[in-house]
């Protein structure tokens, strides 16, 4: 498993979901860093804790994240703009596998008024197990890291 130790990151409208993932996380002896927000009571910016998980990611202080917001848009949007993070929105565990395989995915995003926990379960259960598969793809990471750069 490339993810031992995982930043979980919310606003207000991931904030439930935030709480069952952190949950599902420690029971699966994954190391979890709670990246905020504090409540669901208070409307708090997305691109604030995007950035915050991306962060950790990318510096090596986790080895991965997950994200959610409401819809998951906003806050994968924020971490994709820092440098070094590839955050995908994913809606089920095909998706989350693909985007380990072939994207070398450090940053899963959910919608936490979209899905429910059981359903957040296996996309991360797909994400957290599915190891970057290289080869063919490394050229397109690539081609991502010059884009980058410009």
């Amino acid at each position: 498993m490339s993810f031992k130790k995982v930043m979980v990151a919310s606003d207000h409208g991931g904030y439930r979901l935030k709480q069952d993932i952190i949950s599902f996380l420690e029971k699966i002896h994954i190391e979890v860093t709670d990246g905020g927000c504090d409540d669901d009571e208070d409307s708090v910016d997305y691109p604030i804790y995007g950035e915050k998980a991306a962060r950790a990611v990318v510096s090596k202080k986790v080895d991965g994240a997950i994200i959610i917001c409401g819809t998951g848009i906003g806050i994968s949007i924020a971490a994709n703009r820092v440098k070094g993070a590839r955050a995908a929105l994913c809606d089920n565990a095909e998706y989350a596998k693909l985007t380990r395989l072939h994207n070398d995915c450090n940053i899963l995003a959910l919608g936490g008024r979209f899905i429910d926990g059981q359903t957040a379960r296996k996309i991360i259960f797909a994400w957290l197990n599915t190891e970057y598969e290289g080869g063919r793809h490394e050229k397109r990471i690539k081609m991502l890291d010059e884009i980058e750069a410009v």
